[in-house]
């Protein structure tokens, strides 16, 4: 009778998260913990709940609770790894995914996290492969096609990268992660359209994210002809590697000083004007913050 009780209470919490009603679900989660407090379940929702409030600080200790309780707690592992991740503790992400995959190697998202980890540091081709092996798991897997859109871009292979959008987009159309990796997709194919067009997309369904706001601004931006043209030797500039750029870069100052000179008025002229172009037709004419 108690197990059918607790199911319907972590039914109508669960509900509760997908209308956003955060403090009814908290309320509900400390009944959950008062009535059965040796059990790590509630604790891993409580910290679950928090993570969707962005309480980190609140969220890591619940989900250190719940792993006193049980140490093989999967939401408790998984939590933890969100929480990582979205601050971007990246040693601690990655020592966590060691523990985290080990309970649950089956949870696609652990490959989305650790191929970020590889994109971080540059390494493409590492993140492909541990993309793919979450799609060997899960392949109709839409956040996992479309990190790989965006991890195939960095690549250079611009036909893979489309062909995994297209697959995405197919089958998940109310995820604005998923628009927001193909529309990085798209600006590393240098398809500014399709990018502005996935970050309008990703806006609409989560307005109030202040990192998709600041994407779709800047997409805005080289939606201007003339950006792009200016913005283009940078492009180049990203498939060489750091001391290429420099050595690149020395002997353009050597011996185009005057054309480096210009070049760089330009753009910065550029980038300042049609940043003003979009705010006045986005925000209008009003600069208060």
């Amino acid at each position: 009778m108690y197990k059918e009780a607790s199911e319907v209470r972590y039914e109508r919490i669960y509900k509760l998260l997908e209308w956003r009603k955060y403090k009814e679900a908290t309320e509900e989660a400390m009944a959950v913990i008062r009535e059965e407090p040796e059990d790590a379940s509630g604790y891993a929702v409580l910290a679950q709940i928090c993570l969707r409030m962005d309480r980190h600080d609140e969220a890591k200790q619940w989900t250190e609770e719940a792993l006193r309780k049980d140490p093989d707690n999967h939401l408790a592992w998984f939590v933890r790894s969100v929480i990582f991740y979205e601050n971007n503790q990246w040693k601690e992400l990655e020592n966590t995914l060691v523990d985290a995959q080990r309970i649950d190697p089956y949870e696609p998202y652990y490959y989305f996290l650790h191929a970020n980890l590889y994109n971080k540091d540059g390494k493409f081709q590492q993140a492909k492969q541990r993309l793919s092996d979450g799609l060997a798991i899960s392949p109709d897997h839409a956040l996992l096609l479309a990190a790989l859109s965006y991890t195939e871009a960095l690549l250079g292979e611009i036909e893979p990268s489309k062909q995994h959008a297209r697959q995405a987009l197919r089958l998940d159309v109310e995820s604005y992660t998923v628009f927001m990796y193909l529309g990085w997709a798209a600006e590393q194919r240098s398809d500014y359209d399709e990018q502005l067009q996935m970050l309008a997309n990703a806006i609409r369904l989560e307005p109030t994210d202040k990192q998709i706001r600041d994407e779709y601004l800047s997409a805005l931006q080289r939606s201007y002809k003339l950006y792009r043209i200016i913005l283009a030797p940078a492009n180049a500039i990203k498939r060489f590697k750091p001391w290429q750029v420099l050595v690149g870069w020395l002997l353009a100052w050597i011996l185009f000083k005057p054309l480096v000179l210009l070049f760089l008025v330009l753009y910065v002229a550029t980038h300042w004007v049609t940043k003003l172009l979009v705010h006045v037709k986005v925000f209008g004419w009003s600069f208060r913050r």
